[in-house]
C-alpha cells in the first residue's frame, strides 16, 4: 500500500470500480463560495509570509524553482506545446521587476483598464478579461493576494475546477531587450559604445517587457498576475487562444454563458436587465468569428475597424440624453471602432462632448471607444457574460469519470445522470463542465466534448427546463432558474467531435519520442492530479502520478513515516480480515437458512406430488445379466389440451383432448432441482474507464447559502436492458 494512499484524508465513500451511483463526498458539499475565497486568501497570505521569512533569513531574493524563467527556459516558455509545432517564443533576456522598474509599484492608483497592454502571445482573451475585470471595483485587488516585492515574492488565487488554486511566484519576466553584449557593433554604436546609456534607456521601463504589459509607468501588476496564469496552465504558450469568460471564471470563480446576439427576443429587456447591471455582479464580453475573405478577396476584413476571432472587454454600459451607449475596450490598447460615435466622428457635436464623462470616455488610441447600442448587437456575433457570487451563495458538486459508447451510436440522453435534493426553494444556477484541460491539452484525449443537460423534477414526466444554448465544444453549460424544495435529476447528453488535427488511438506513445520526458512527467502527473477529483477514481493504479503532499512528510523522517505506515497496513488488513470474515459467516449463514429453505421446500413438494400423482407413479425394476438390478420410476402426467379451429365456412369449432406423458426418473440419480431464472449481473454492461471516449464531467448546483444541496452521480448501467426499455416505451 502506497504512502498516498494510507495518510490521504479519507472520504465518505470509496466505491468500487464497477459500482454505478456515487454519492458526494462530505467536503464536496455545502461549500461556501466567499468563505472558501477567504480560506484560499488566509492560505496563500501564510506562504508569501514563509517564503519571505525564509529568503531574508539566507539573505536571497526568491527564486521560484517550479517556474524558473531563466534555467528552465524551454518549460515555461513552451512546455509539451512548443516541442514539435510552430510555436516559438524567443524573448531575450530574463530581468527581474527591481531591474526592469527603478520605482515598481504593483498597482499605481489601483486596477484599471487602461492598463493592459496585450504582448508577443496570443492572449487577448485573457488580457481582454483582465481589462473587463478592471473595471469592478476593488475585483483584481481581490485575487493579486500578497507579496513582498524587496524580496520579489508574489501569491495569486485561480479557481480551477471548482476550488481555489494557490500559485506563487518569483519576479523575473522576459524581455525583448537583449543584454549590451549581445549587440552588434552597430547597434552598440547606436549607444556610443556606451553600456551604462544601455542599460539606462533600452533595458529600463515596460516597453522592454516580452508577454503582457501595463500602460501606466513602474506598474507591474499585469505582467505578474499572467505570469501567475502561465505557471497554473504549465506555460506561456498554453495560454495562446481562449475565451475571455473562462479566464473571468478562472480568476473570480463565476459562472459563464454565451449568448448569441441574434438570440435575444426582447432587447430593451435584455439593455435593461443585462447590460446595464454590467460590472455590478456580472461581467460581459464580445466578438465575432472572421469574415469569410474568399468572395473579396480581402483577408484582412473587419467590421469598421472591429478584428474577427478577437476578444473585446465591455467596461460600461449608460443611458445619457435618451440614447443607449455601450463602451467596449480593445486589449491590445489599440486599433479601435471607426464607425458611428467612434473617437472624432461627426456624431460628437458640442452637445454630446460636453457630456463624455457621463459616458465615462476620453479621446485617444487607447483601445476604447463608444458604440450606440444598436450598432453593438448587429456588430457584434457572441456576447459571453460571468456571474459573480456573493455571500449570499453556497456551491455543492461532484466530478464523475464517464466513460461513453464508442461512436457510432445515438446521440441521447442517458449515458450519466446526476441527482439531488432541495430543502427548501431557491434561485439556483446549476452547472455542467469538464476539466480545464489547458495544462496538460497535448495529452486530454482524442475528442473534443460538448454535453447538455435537462432537469426534471423526481417522478414527473415532463422536464422543467434545458440548459441555456451554448457554443460547440465550450468548457461548461449552464442553467439558471427557480427551484421549490424537493428531489431533482439531471440528464446529460454527450457528444464528440474529431480534433484537429485528428488524434490516432496511440497519439500518446506516437508523440512520446519527441517530447522531453521530464516535462511530459510533470504534464503526465497534473493530468492525473487534475483527474483525482472524480468520485470514481482509481487512485490506486495512479498514485504514482500524483505528488506527495508535503503535509504527510513534516516532521518526520522515511524511516518513522515507514514504521507509522506499517503499523496502519497491518491495522487496516486486521480490520479488512474481520470484516471478510464477518462477511463470510453472515454468507454462510444465509446459504445454511437458504439450503434449509430449499430441502424443506423440496420435501414439501415430494410429500404433494406422491399424494397428487396417487397410482400414476409405476416403479419397474429390471433384473440385469450381471445380477443386478436397475429400478425405474416413471410418473404419469395428465394434460388436457384445448384445440380450436377454423372451419372453411368461416365458423370456429374447439377440440379437448387429454395428452398422457411419461417423466422417467433414475432413482440413484440427483434429485431434479428447477433452477432460478437468471438474473442480470449489474456489472455486465459497465464500461469499462478508458481514454478513448471518456470524459471527466463535473456537476454544480449554486442555491441560496440556506438552501445548500447533495449531489449523487450515477453512470449508465445495463446497456441491453436500457435498450429493452426505450423499445417498449
Amino acid at each position: 500500500m502506497s504512502i498516498f494512499n494510507i495518510f490521504k484524508e479519507p472520504t465518505k465513500a470509496a466505491p468500487a470500480t464497477t459500482q454505478s451511483s456515487f454519492v458526494q463526498q462530505a467536503e464536496k458539499a455545502g461549500l461556501l463560495v466567499t468563505a472558501e475565497l477567504d480560506k484560499a486568501l488566509e492560505e496563500c497570505k501564510a506562504k508569501v509570509a514563509r517564503i519571505s521569512k525564509d529568503c531574508r533569513m539566507m539573505n536571497r531574493k526568491h527564486r521560484d524553482t517550479e517556474f524558473d524563467l531563466e534555467n528552465d527556459r524551454e518549460c515555461c516558455l513552451h512546455g509539451l506545446l512548443g516541442q514539435g509545432s510552430t510555436i516559438n517564443y524567443t524573448p531575450s533576456d530574463v530581468q527581474r521587476v527591481t531591474q526592469i522598474f527603478d520605482k515598481p509599484q504593483f498597482f499605481v492608483n489601483g486596477a484599471s483598464s487602461n492598463d493592459i497592454v496585450q504582448g508577443a502571445i496570443g492572449d487577448c482573451w485573457f488580457v481582454s478579461a483582465l481589462a473587463t475585470m478592471a473595471t469592478a471595483e476593488g475585483l483584481v485587488e481581490k485575487f493579486c493576494v500578497a507579496k513582498d516585492e524587496e524580496i520579489g515574492v508574489y501569491g495569486f488565487i485561480f479557481f480551477r475546477d471548482a476550488s481555489w488554486v494557490t500559485v506563487i511566484i518569483d519576479d523575473f519576466l522576459y524581455t525583448s531587450i537583449p543584454k549590451y553584449e549581445e549587440l552588434s557593433f552597430a547597434e552598440q554604436t547606436l549607444y556610443h559604445q556606451n553600456k551604462e546609456v544601455y542599460n539606462a534607456t533600452a533595458r529600463k521601463g515596460g516597453k522592454g517587457l516580452y508577454f503582457a504589459r501595463s500602460g501606466t509607468p513602474g506598474e507591474t501588476w499585469v505582467p505578474l498576475i499572467e505570469k501567475a496564469y502561465a505557471k497554473l496552465h504549465g506555460s506561456y504558450a498554453a495560454l495562446s487562444g481562449g475565451e475571455a469568460c473562462e479566464a473571468i471564471e478562472d480568476l473570480t470563480g463565476g459562472v459563464s454563458t454565451f449568448i448569441p446576439s441574434n438570440d435575444i427576443l426582447d432587447i430593451d429587456r435584455f439593455w435593461n436587465e443585462e447590460l446595464l447591471k454590467a460590472n455590478q455582479d456580472r461581467l460581459f464580453g464580445c466578438s465575432y468569428q472572421s469574415l469569410n475573405p474568399l468572395r473579396s478577396g480581402n483577408y484582412d476584413a473587419k467590421i469598421s475597424g472591429l478584428i474577427g476571432n478577437h476578444a473585446y472587454s465591455v467596461l460600461r454600459a449608460v443611458e445619457v440624453k435618451g440614447k443607449r451607449f455601450v463602451v467596449v475596450r480593445n486589449p491590445w490598447g489599440e486599433s479601435e471602432w471607426t464607425g458611428p460615435w467612434s473617437d472624432g466622428s461627426k456624431e460628437w457635436t458640442k452637445e454630446w462632448l460636453d457630456v463624455l464623462p457621463d459616458i465615462g470616455h476620453s479621446f485617444g488610441d487607447d483601445g476604447q471607444f463608444v458604440m450606440e447600442y444598436k450598432d453593438f448587437l448587429q456588430s457584434w456575433q457572441m456576447l459571453d457574460r460571468t456571474l459573480l457570487f456573493d455571500s449570499s451563495w453556497i456551491m455543492s458538486f461532484q466530478w464523475l469519470h464517464v466513460t461513453a459508447k464508442p461512436l457510432p451510436t445515438a446521440w441521447t440522453f442517458g449515458d450519466v445522470s446526476f441527482t439531488f435534493s432541495l430543502a427548501k426553494a431557491s434561485r439556483a444556477m446549476i452547472l455542467l463542465s469538464e476539466l480545464d484541460t489547458r495544462f496538460f491539452e497535448e495529452i486530454s484525449g482524442r475528442w473534443y466534448w460538448t454535453f447538455d443537460f435537462i432537469v426534471f423534477k423526481k417522478g414527473e414526466k415532463e422536464h422543467l427546463a434545458h440548459s441555456a444554448v451554448s457554443r460547440l465544444w465550450c468548457r461548461s453549460v449552464n442553467l439558471e432558474l427557480n427551484l421549490d424544495a424537493g428531489d431533482y435529476v439531471v440528464h446529460v447528453r454527450l457528444d464528440r467531435h474529431n480534433r484537429f488535427p485528428s488524434r490516432a488511438s496511440d497519439y500518446v506513445e506516437t508523440q512520446k519520442s519527441v517530447w522531453d520526458q521530464r516535462i511530459y512527467a510533470r504534464v503526465l502527473s497534473e493530468r492525473t492530479k487534475a483527474q483525482s477529483i472524480a468520485a470514481n477514481f482509481k487512485s490506486e493504479t495512479d498514485t504514482g502520478l500524483l505528488p506527495l503532499p508535503l503535509s504527510i512528510l513534516a516532521g518526520q523522517d522515511l524511516s518513522e513515516l515507514e514504521k507509522k505506515a506499517l503499523v496502519i497496513a497491518e491495522a487496516k488488513k486486521k480490520e479488512e480480515d474481520e470484516a471478510a470474515k464477518a462477511k463470510e459467516v453472515e454468507e454462510d449463514a444465509k446459504k445454511a437458512e437458504e439450503a434449509k429453505k430449499t430441502e424443506e421446500g423440496a420435501k414439501k413438494a415430494e410429500e404433494e406430488a406422491k399424494k397428487k400423482a396417487g397410482d400414476d407413479n409405476v416403479t419397474i425394476v429390471k433384473a440385469e445379466e450381471d445380477g443386478t438390478t436397475t429400478t425405474t420410476t416413471t410418473t404419469i402426467v395428465q394434460k388436457i389440451i384445448t384445440v380450436t379451429k377454423k372451419l372453411a365456412n368461416g365458423n370456429e369449432v374447439s377440440e379437448t383432448k387429454e395428452v398422457v406423458t411419461e417423466a422417467p426418473t433414475d432413482a440413484d440419480g440427483p434429485n431434479n432441482v428447477i433452477e432460478p431464472a437468471p438474473q442480470p449481473d449489474p456489472k455486465r454492461d459497465v464500461l469499462d474507464v478508458s481514454e478513448e471516449n471518456s470524459i471527466f464531467l463535473g456537476f454544480r448546483v449554486y442555491t441560496n447559502k440556506d438552501a445548500p444541496v447533495v449531489i449523487e452521480g450515477q453512470l449508465r448501467h445495463e446497456m441491453e436492458v436500457s435498450a429493452a426499455l426505450a423499445l417498449a416505451l
